[in-house]
């Protein structure tokens, strides 16, 4: 395994992956306030004023008498917050966070396409075999699966296995690893002059 075929992996991933930034930078900042909010109320004791928001001692004292001294239900939202908080940030880590992108194999270069632009080159494909106009096609691609709605012209009818095959046709020749399965829906509703 070459170095270059490390270097268009880790692209490849990049691309296709969500980043975690975004969660590791609301934490950085909320520790950061934290930080600076008990920096504030030193600095603030030190030189002998009044605590902003509550001395740190009062705080302190305050938090080792909690069970006791504190409604429940306080605790209990405070818990839920704090546990919904954990959940959010554990998600975002262990989650795959995959873009809507698609790696398509070129032994050359790291081709990353998107998924609106497969669905446009399979929805040409759909219209181009049933025969309608564009405004009648519509093509989401999912992880797994692509889904093809067809809205017919009135009276002529659109054999939706023959589109099916066109476009399992075009996804195989992107080279998609794994192909999704190919569902094609002919809606039994016409649409008039098109």
């Amino acid at each position: 395994m070459s170095s270059n075929d490390s270097l268009t992996r880790r692209i490849v991933r990049r691309e296709t992956h969500a980043s975690r930034t975004s969660g590791s930078m609301i934490a950085a900042f909320l520790g950061i306030l934290f930080c600076l909010y008990v920096l504030l109320e030193a600095t603030l004791q030190a030189l002998g004023q009044d605590a902003w928001l509550t001395d740190p001692a009062a705080l302190g004292s305050w938090l080792s008498r909690l069970p006791a001294e504190t409604d429940s239900a306080i605790l209990g939202l405070a818990g839920l917050l704090i546990l919904l908080a954990g959940l959010a940030f554990f998600l975002q880590a262990v989650l795959p966070g995959r873009r809507p992108r698609y790696a398509l194999p070129n032994p050359r270069a790291a081709v990353v396409v998107d998924a609106e632009v497969l669905a446009s080159s399979l929805a040409r494909r759909a219209r181009l075999t049933a025969g309608v106009t564009a405004e009648q096609v519509l093509v989401t691609v999912g992880r797994n699966r692509v889904d093809v709605r067809i809205r017919p012209t009135s009276g002529v009818p659109v054999n939706g296995d023959t589109v099916r095959e066109a476009v399992q046709e075009e996804l195989q020749l992107t080279g998609l690893e794994p192909q999704p399965e190919v569902r094609v829906q002919v809606s039994t509703l016409g649409v008039i002059g098109q």
